[in-house]
């Protein structure tokens, strides 16, 4: 019905930005993070931001692996699992990630969901990501990208894909993820989140889950060649500012609509909470630290084939090989990050 009314690629943005909303409410009222989670981390701790993560990663896993169990869903076939990937990409521009997002102070989606509200430092970070992606995807900067992901790659197929190479039925992660959902939310009322906390971190998978699903089911309705995805931030952006600058009639596409639609849901969310608000650079937030992360991050992502939620939610509930491993770099990377910045002095302003 969908596509009768808007088309292939209408059915593809109105699907994006219906999935863009959701995310967007969700992240802003749950204040998901992947770099505060590494800082808990990283400080010796567990607390709520940790909890928050693991909740939304928990939702994201269970419900596509449900949906993939009860054959709603088929990601064999997606850019995820199908497509040749690199190891070598996932290592190193996973750590570049990780310590980029502790230096920007937030990962792609942080930076959406912060700018939105109001906050400039976010604003200006996330556009030098954008600008050093766009660089390293088909610029100046592709060259050293290419050469740094063909070190080590993995075919498409099997090879990349978790659940063939661990070998157990698709319920097995789909019951082992809900089983772990419930521990993540009962530490989280440990650390006294909320339940709206919880709920919206809840909410943040369920979007990766329903971008998923929405994709597929618009997949399964075309006559042409749609592409299987979900929530990521880095190329829908390269992609929605790279339209906006350089053609006078925009494509439309599912990630056209994601990054309006989380801009709009986390900008009226923040709103009716009463915690939109002007942000600026100051004493205390120095601009080439932000700069310097933004840089290592729009590369980084580039490389390891997605953001810490294209890769650590949309690609680790798919159960990609590379994307498990992107995931695992940012931790490390994020964490080493803050535990060298809290022995420097030099470098312990936020």
């Amino acid at each position: 019905m969908l596509i009768n009314l808007l088309g292939d690629a209408g059915a593809l943005a109105f699907a994006g930005l219906a999935v863009g909303i959701v995310f967007g409410v969700a992240a802003q009222k749950s204040q998901f993070c992947l770099r505060a989670a590494t800082v808990e981390v990283a400080e010796g701790g567990a607390g709520p931001r940790l909890a928050v993560w693991l909740i939304a990663f928990l939702s994201a896993l269970s419900l596509v692996q449900a949906s993939v169990a009860l054959d709603w869903l088929e990601l064999s076939g997606t850019r995820a699992i199908a497509s040749t990937g690199s190891i070598s990409g996932a290592l190193i521009g996973g750590v570049m990630f990780g310590t980029g997002m502790v230096l920007a102070r937030g990962c792609a989606s942080r930076l959406l969901v912060l700018a939105s509200c109001g906050n400039l430092r976010a604003l200006v970070t996330g556009l030098v990501l954008t600008l050093v992606a766009q660089a390293a995807f088909t610029g100046v900067l592709s060259p050293a990208r290419e050469k740094l992901a063909g070190i080590w790659v993995v075919p498409g197929g099997e090879a990349r894909d978790l659940s063939v190479i661990a070998g157990f039925p698709t319920a097995v992660y789909a019951i082992s993820a809900m089983a772990g959902l419930l521990l993540a939310i009962a530490f989280a009322y440990r650390q006294n989140v909320t339940v709206t906390g919880i709920l919206s971190a809840a909410g943040v998978g369920g979007a990766v889950a329903f971008g998923w699903l929405m994709t597929s089911a618009i997949a399964q309705s075309s006559f042409e060649i749609v592409p299987v995805l979900s929530v990521t931030f880095t190329g829908p952006a390269t992609d929605t500012l790279m339209a906006l600058v350089a053609e006078r009639n925009v494509e439309l596409s599912f990630g056209i609509g994601l990054v309006p639609g989380v801009a709009a849901g986390a900008a009226a969310s923040a709103f009716l909470s009463g915690d939109w608000g002007i942000e600026r650079f100051g004493a205390d937030t120095p601009m080439e630290r932000y700069l310097v992360g933004a840089v290592l991050m729009g590369f980084g992502a580039m490389l390891a084939g997605g953001c810490a939620v294209g890769a650590g939610l949309s690609g680790g509930s798919a159960l990609s090989l590379t994307a498990w491993i992107a995931a695992f770099s940012m931790w490390i990377g994020a964490i080493a990050t803050h535990r060298l910045i809290k022995r420097l002095p030099a470098l312990q302003r936020p």
